[in-house]
């Protein structure tokens, strides 16, 4: 097995993830609770991750939840089940932590849209303006903006400025723009976008509520504008999960990642929610990003405490001063 460790370990930046064999016989679920205890290590899961990922995890969130846990936590080791930009944000405000992440290849088609020199050359062009990134990016974007947002906080932030500042929103421009409608504001948005919110078909979810008349629409404003234009509610994550349940509808078309389904249903199990189509052929409304993480990589990455996130110090710091801005609107806000 040591020959396999390191065969594995070498191959790691190709494959992404340790590539070793699993006990067929091993309960993993009590494996992983066994790896907490032994090594202090708390499980860190998006919503968007595998039902059993989601069952094994410490806590469950989007995109602040996770942030401020990471912030806070008092475990050694944080082990992120989600993608890359996430266990990026976990270093970033915890440096002295030991961040793991199950599958290095679980990156972020949002993230890829903003290269940070193109970027940089962008916002040189608008000495003016004041950045204001998604969370959705990578160190380098955060590096580069005065201030992190989340889509559950976004709001919140942006009524913390003046009314005359001049704001950049990157690097999502269908959360931009529905953020502009909302608030009034005339941000300079670039030119980027989820691969998943983005598929989401008008024309199918259209015939789908006509199947399904009483069903509410919940979208994620990470989706088009023409698809929010239908939804009877557009929030984060969190917000679409809370939405549900305290409406006292019986039946939801839902606009996002099929991940969440797992927790809707089971805070409703009296409710029925149904997944939003795409506009292709195949049942691609699943991260496949979020989807590269398994119970397996999970197990293996806790066992021998890698991969592991790590970070250029100077990198670092920089990234580090807009999430804290963002942490500290958040609380100012009661988020």
């Amino acid at each position: 097995m040591i020959r396999e460790l390191e065969i594995a370990k070498k191959d790691l930046q190709r494959k992404g993830f340790l590539d070793l064999p699993v006990d067929s016989r091993l309960d993993l679920f009590d494996e992983i609770e066994r790896l907490k205890k032994e090594k202090n290590a708390i499980v860190l899961a998006h919503y968007y991750q595998e039902p059993d990922i989601q069952d094994v995890a410490d806590y469950i969130g989007d995109s602040l939840g996770l942030s401020q846990q990471a912030a806070k936590t008092d475990a050694d080791i944080i082990v992120f089940a989600g993608v890359h930009f996430m266990a990026e944000t976990a270093k970033i405000l915890s440096p002295q932590k030991k961040v793991l992440l199950p599958d290095l290849k679980a990156g972020c088609s949002l993230a890829d849209s903003a290269p940070p020199e193109l970027f940089r050359k962008f916002k040189e062009k608008h000495p003016d303006h004041l950045v204001i990134s998604y969370i959705n990016c990578s160190a380098g974007i955060k590096a580069l903006s005065d201030i992190i947002c989340t889509s559950s906080n976004a709001e919140k932030i942006l009524d913390s400025l003046p009314k005359d500042q001049q704001i950049i929103f990157a690097p999502d421009r269908n959360l931009g723009a529905y953020l502009a409608k909302k608030t009034g504001r005339n941000m300079l948005l670039w030119n980027g976008a989820c691969m998943v919110h983005e598929i989401f078909s008008l024309e199918k979810i259209t015939r789908l509520k006509i199947r399904h008349p009483k069903a509410k629409v919940l979208a994620h404003p990470e989706c088009e504008a023409a698809v929010l234009d239908i939804a009877d509610y557009i929030g984060s994550t969190t917000g679409i999960l809370n939405f549900s349940k305290k409406d006292d509808a019986r039946e939801y078309i839902v606009v996002t990642e099929t991940g969440i389904l797992h927790q809707m249903q089971k805070e409703n199990p009296g409710k029925t929610f149904i997944p939003a189509p795409p506009n292709n052929a195949c049942a691609c409304n699943d991260c496949p990003h979020m989807k590269l993480n398994t119970l397996e990589k999970l197990y293996l990455c806790m066992e021998y405490e890698t991969p592991e996130i790590t970070m250029n110090e100077e990198l670092r710091i920089a990234a580090k001063k807009p999430i804290e801005r963002m942490l500290e609107i958040s609380a100012q806000a009661g988020l």
